[in-house]
């Protein structure tokens, strides 16, 4: 878990164990604090005031991070043509802001600002309209993407709160598949708490780019904000580039048969289609994590599917690749806790190349069953949703 106890400060663990009623925490030393919440954790469920302050410090926690990757001392002196001086505070160890030049903003997450808050928000907007900086060739627009890690991590902190595990599976540098079960039903919130779990927790924070399905690139302004936003089409060719680029990309191999899953199926991985997910690691020579995530299937629970709402879609989306929808009841998500578990890596085997049909098949069916086992594993851990 990347909340862990031992990180905090004694000012925080004495405002949890205060939440928790633990007696005599004032004389306490830093590792009996952390005894005694570990234990109060385990023998009771946590109160809503005690999940209001964790989610508190590990905001806290991340606004301290997120600030030592910038230098607030220096200022960008870049000058656009019409002679707008840039000003932005410069990347740590660079001349330059994250928008020019101090740092690849496709691949890591540092604010420009080097703050998230709606405070930033004129700051982002001046430098929106001036548009004195490039967006990447899949259409990530670094101050677009920052504005909405900042509005979701109010599911990912405060309404999900998503605990995390595994984080250290994460590359640090260079090209990776993160391969995850799906669920959703309505808008793709795996997706999003993906993403912002490596944001959140990695360090560094590198930004995930997810392959969507189709009908997330044909609506009207969902198409430009999905893309600027840092997901990409779900097109080959787009995935390749990625990888070889050197990006994280988060992929989820169930497809649209995993996104409208009944209530009944919740949790029941199904086939990874042909393997192309193998196939394009192992050609760019990039490991896959495999990720397990609880919460995902049970935000909307399905009591139906419906082949004539899917035969629908199709008529005004015929490109969509979609047999059936789901019907849900409730229009906002439920607050089910969250947790996302990221698993070793599986290295490929023959960077380079391309495997034979058997191999991939035979990989994977192994990453699907390692996701199916873990999540067996998390669900009877689990107290309740």
């Amino acid at each position: 878990m990347t909340d862990r106890l031992e990180d905090l400060t004694v000012a925080e663990l004495r405002r949890i164990a205060a939440e928790l009623g633990i007696r005599g925490r004032s004389r306490m030393r830093k590792a009996e604090l952390v005894d005694a919440v570990r234990r109060a954790r385990s023998t009771s469920p946590p109160t809503e005031e005690a999940a209001s302050l964790r989610a508190t410090s590990r905001r806290e926690r991340l606004g301290r991070r997120l600030a030592g990757y910038v230098d607030r001392e220096r200022r960008c002196d870049w000058t656009t043509a019409e002679g707008h001086v840039c000003g932005l505070p410069v990347i740590r160890g660079s001349d330059r802001c994250g928008l020019h030049g101090g740092a690849d903003l496709s691949k890591v997450g540092i604010p420009v600002t080097g703050e998230l808050g709606f405070h930033t928000w004129p700051t982002l907007f001046r430098h929106l309209t001036l548009a004195s900086y490039d967006v990447d060739p899949i259409g990530l627009d670094p101050l677009v993407a920052e504005m909405a890690w900042h509005v979701l991590n109010f599911l990912y902190f405060e309404y999900f709160q998503v605990r995390v595990e595994g984080i250290e599976h994460v590359p640090t540098e260079g090209p990776g598949l993160l391969v995850a079960n799906h669920g959703g039903a309505a808008l793709p919130y795996d997706a999003m708490m993906l993403t912002l779990a490596v944001l959140n927790e990695a360090e560094p924070p590198r930004r995930v780019r997810v392959i969507g399905t189709e009908i997330f690139n044909m609506l009207p302004f969902v198409s430009h904000l999905y893309r600027k936003a840092g997901a990409a089409y779900a097109a080959r060719r787009d995935t390749e580039w990625l990888l070889e680029e050197g990006h994280l990309v988060g992929v989820f191999p169930e497809g649209e048969r995993g996104f409208m899953k009944p209530v009944w199926e919740a949790y029941r991985v199904q086939r990874f289609g042909r393997g192309g997910f193998v196939d394009l690691a192992e050609a760019a020579g990039a490991p896959i994590v495999p990720v397990a995530i609880v919460g995902s299937e049970e935000v909307h629970p399905a009591l139906v599917v419906s082949r004539r709402l899917a035969d629908l879609v199709r008529l005004v989306f015929p490109d969509q690749r979609v047999d059936e929808i789901a019907v849900f009841l409730n229009p906002i998500p439920l607050p089910i806790r969250w947790r996302i578990r990221f698993l070793p890596p599986v290295p490929p085997t023959r960077p380079g190349t391309h495997p034979d049909p058997l191999g991939l098949l035979e990989r994977t069916e192994e990453i699907r069953a390692t996701i199916q086992r873990t999540l067996d594993e998390m669900l009877a851990d689990r107290r309740r949703p």
